[in-house]
């Protein structure tokens, strides 16, 4: 696999478990400012997301994403 698209689908991969750390934390927390930690976490992880998504779709239309990238492949 090409060692671009593996990096872009780690931060892909990433930002989805922060995503789901924010998530977590947020239903699990006892205090207000716990709830600002994770939506900063939140925020940063769907600005990642979307950069890399993009940058995937880069890739991809111009033939150089394998579609052989997974997470097995890490």
């Amino acid at each position: 696999m090409n060692a671009k698209n593996s990096n872009i689908q780690r931060v892909i991969d990433l930002s989805t478990k922060l995503l789901y750390s924010a998530d977590q934390g947020d239903m699990q927390r006892d205090d207000d400012s716990c709830g600002v930690l994770y939506g900063i976490v939140r925020d940063c992880a769907y600005k990642m997301l979307d950069a890399a998504t993009r940058e995937q779709l880069r890739h991809i239309e111009k033939g150089l994403w394998d579609d052989d990238c997974s997470k097995e492949d890490m």
